[in-house]
């Protein structure tokens, strides 16, 4: 990593992006308009304020930061089809890119990360890829312990505390926040006073094989792009493991993995210092930002 001293980041300035549909998306751009552009997808049932202190330190660097809500997430809006295949999420990429004019890097978490892969497969080219503990071939009941707290809870939560209980039992290594008011970023409380999470429940109303076999085919086609790729995974990961990086590494030879040791699947969230430092490195040698 470059000894440099940090220079302060901006504030973020607030885009509203049209996709291909005319979907809306949110997203915070921070850092220097001029310089090359690190798109941040965060994962299923997160937002943009996951990768808070990632694009801080991105742009203190002297990257251009994009950190956009997902279609159904957040701040962006959902879609009154139930659009959320890979592709309906790759043309949302393609809508971000389309008003740059700069090289671009991804770092995709999960969902954020399955997104780049399908994207790369395609038309898009990005300088460099960040996958956060994501691979081809994931641990099923890893990914079903994700979709299953997605799917819980249809009918909200009458309480904070409630929801708060619910993290908690979902990620119970984590410590209790002590103040539970962020947890409202991911709440959105409807005309019946109850709490409902931010994302829309048709986003995993799909078999998540049929979305991880499309991964596959796409990760194949990547040693034929020549972009860079880099893994960080969470040691304490229940999603990626030893056999999914090697069947990963079968794919892509030049797989580059960097090992965060106490980190789970929220990579960014269990070690921000420590991910962000694996990540500036790969980005400085593939994208510097000068």
């Amino acid at each position: 990593m470059s000894q440099d001293t940090p220079t302060a980041a901006p504030p973020a300035r607030l885009l509203r992006i049209a996709s291909h549909d005319d979907l809306v998306l949110a997203a915070d751009d921070l850092g220097p308009l001029e310089a090359p552009v690190v798109i941040l997808l965060h994962g299923g049932g997160q937002t943009r304020h996951s990768w808070s202190g990632a694009a801080t330190a991105l742009a203190r660097r002297g990257y251009r930061v994009i950190n956009f809500d997902a279609r159904g997430h957040g701040e962006s809006e959902w879609s009154a089809h139930g659009a959320y295949s890979l592709d309906d999420r790759v043309a949302d990429l393609k809508a971000i890119v389309s008003e740059i004019d700069r090289p671009f890097a991804l770092v995709g978490a999960s969902l954020g990360g399955a997104t780049s892969i399908h994207a790369a497969a395609q038309t898009l080219r990005p300088a460099s890829l960040v996958l956060v503990d994501i691979v081809p071939h994931p641990e099923p009941e890893g990914i079903s312990r994700i979709v299953n707290f997605m799917r819980a809870h249809p009918d909200g939560f009458a309480t904070l505390d409630e929801a708060v209980d619910a993290v908690a039992a979902y990620n119970p290594e984590r410590p209790r926040p002590r103040d539970p008011g962020g947890l409202m970023r991911n709440l959105r409380q409807r005309e019946d006073g109850r709490l409902y999470w931010h994302w829309d429940p048709r986003i995993v109303s799909h078999r998540p094989e049929d979305f991880h076999d499309l991964v596959r085919k796409s990760a194949a086609v990547l040693p034929q792009t020549g972009v860079p790729v880099l893994l960080v995974r969470g040691l304490k990961s229940d999603v990626v493991s030893d056999a999914g990086v090697a069947a990963f590494r079968a794919l892509v030879p030049a797989l580059e993995v960097a090992d965060v040791g106490g980190a789970g699947h929220m990579v960014a969230g269990d070690r921000n210092d420590a991910f962000n430092e694996a990540v500036i490195a790969f980005l400085e040698r593939n994208m510097p930002a000068e």
